[in-house]
């Protein structure tokens, strides 16, 4: 017997782990759903939602955008992460069970729970595409863990409000439409770096107003990540249209998020920068707590 959680809103694969108020469990026996439930989510952050999993016994949990302090939490409590899942639930554990689900790990919300990278409407990984050199253009923005940020909240987890915007004032996400501060590790690479190097000194109830460039934030678009492919060449690539975001996956076999930017008969162009890239970033960042 396996127990399969699913993040859950309305019938779908619920986008953001951190922030989901249900999940769907299912119970499979000789790879056949038998039983099926709604569960509440009665705990708050990742750590929370973790422990609530593993106290229900759950073996795997399908979500769409997830952080790398979640993944963690998730593999102390022994669950299996197929992160990078979109759609109808249901659907999506089928294709788990079939062994087509590609699973991203921890996927792009490093500004915000608002941008992951399972917010997507497609998976050519379904298809084991290979891109050939073009490996993790997508999500590798976001910095490691040798950041040289100094200060004294790195290395402690931190829980902020932010709104973030564009030059011209466009909001593109923020933590207070959703209600609940975003929590990370300072200085642990879940950030992009402008923002990590922000938080690093910051006194419990300040407020900093930041401008990035996009060295601070997601680089420079690199042309180099800009690449076309045959579609004989890969299976399933008939079916994508242009504006659609999928995955691929390198030669490595690491799933990566590209955007379908051309299409004529014979090929397709994918681009594998992260949206954000070249693109300056205004962030007004509140410190609720320092755990």
């Amino acid at each position: 017997m396996k127990r399969i959680a699913v993040t859950y809103e309305n019938g779908n694969v619920f986008q953001h782990f951190g922030h989901t108020e249900q999940f769907k469990v299912y119970e499979v026996e000789d790879g056949k759903i038998i039983k099926s439930e709604i569960v509440g989510s009665d705990g708050k952050g990742h750590g929370a939602l973790a422990g609530l999993l593993g106290d229900n016994g759950i073996d795997v949990l399908i979500c769409g955008g997830i952080g790398g302090g979640a993944q963690a939490a998730l593999q102390d409590h022994g669950i299996e992460l197929c992160a990078g899942a979109s759609g109808n639930a249901d659907e999506a554990v089928e294709a788990y069970l079939r062994g087509e689900l590609v699973n991203t790990g921890a996927n792009c919300n490093h500004h915000g729970e608002g941008h992951s990278c399972g917010d997507h409407e497609g998976h050519c990984g379904d298809h084991e595409e290979h891109c050939g050199d073009h490996e993790g253009h997508g999500c590798g923005h976001c910095g490691g863990n040798d950041s040289g940020i100094t200060g004294k909240n790195v290395g402690k987890t931190c829980r902020t409000h932010y709104r973030g915007t564009f030059n011209d004032g466009t909001q593109f996400d923020s933590s207070y439409d959703r209600g609940e501060p975003l929590e990370f590790v300072c200085g642990a690479g879940m950030m992009i770096r402008g923002f990590d190097a922000a938080v690093a000194n910051m006194e419990v109830g300040e407020v900093v107003d930041v401008h990035l460039m996009p060295s601070e934030a997601y680089g420079e678009a690199d042309p180099r990540a800009i690449f076309q492919v045959e579609i004989d060449e890969m299976p399933g690539a008939e079916s994508v249209f242009v504006g659609q975001q999928v995955y691929l996956q390198s030669t490595s076999g690491q799933p990566f998020p590209v955007k379908v930017v051309a299409k004529d008969e014979k090929t397709v162009t994918f681009d594998a920068n992260h949206e954000m890239a070249g693109k300056e970033l205004n962030f007004r960042i509140e410190l609720v707590e320092v755990l």
